[in-house]
């Protein structure tokens, strides 16, 4: 899951963040209503989590242009305010959730993913191929009964990969899906990460490569 967090609070944006990341997501950031609409139109971000009060674009406008312009990207609003007015306010904006703050980490990490769960195709709870079974909301994979240990990035690519369903994904969509804006383009962190992923799995050989394309299950 590809996260933005648009909030101008920069300690509690950060803390948000590297919770987020230790929970196996790719987590942008960004501190005013300017800089999140830009990022999110380069980016293709499954959930933005919007604080309402940003600064140079209030949160509104942002919650207005993004439903305009992509409105399979769900949003998540943040606000100070707890009332009901303001509740029907943010949904009636485009917006998909509202969490009012203080909010409790793993509510939001709940909500974050029951959001991507409602972009784009519906998948299964429980991603198989062969003997290979990934589940997302336990973060566990298992092959032959067998418990295997992987990092986030290699869990995120693999579950990537068992999504795609045998059709070949790129090293640049893998790049946009598993890693944030901070990662080189030209790096070969994911040829990388294929190859310790491939070595955890063992054999017989379950990620396959296609030059010139990519990688497939």
């Amino acid at each position: 899951m590809r996260v933005l967090i648009a909030e101008d609070e920069v300690r509690v944006a950060a803390a948000v963040a590297r919770g987020l990341r230790r929970e196996g997501m790719a987590v942008d950031v960004a501190n005013d209503g300017a800089g999140a609409l830009a990022k999110a139109r380069v980016h293709p971000y499954d959930v933005v989590v919007l604080d309402r009060d940003l600064p140079e674009l209030h949160g509104d406008d942002v919650c207005r242009a993004l439903n305009s312009e992509q409105p399979e990207t769900k949003i998540l609003m943040l606000t100070a305010a707890r009332t009901t007015d303001d509740l029907v306010t943010g949904l009636s904006l485009g917006a998909d959730d509202y969490l009012p703050k203080p909010f409790r980490f793993a509510e939001l990490v709940a909500r974050l993913r029951a959001l991507a769960r409602r972009t784009g195709q519906a998948l299964p709870a429980v991603l198989e191929h062969g003997d290979v079974v990934l589940d997302p909301a336990r973060r566990t994979v298992e092959r032959a009964g067998r418990p295997i240990s992987l990092s986030p990035k290699e869990f995120g690519v693999l579950q990537a990969l068992m999504e795609a369903g045998g059709a070949i994904v790129s090293v640049e969509q893998l790049l946009e899906r598993v890693w944030d804006e901070n990662v080189d383009p030209f790096t070969n962190t994911v040829r990388m990460t294929v190859m310790t992923l491939r070595r955890k799995l063992g054999d017989p050989a379950v990620i396959h490569t296609v030059p010139g394309a990519g990688y497939r299950v």
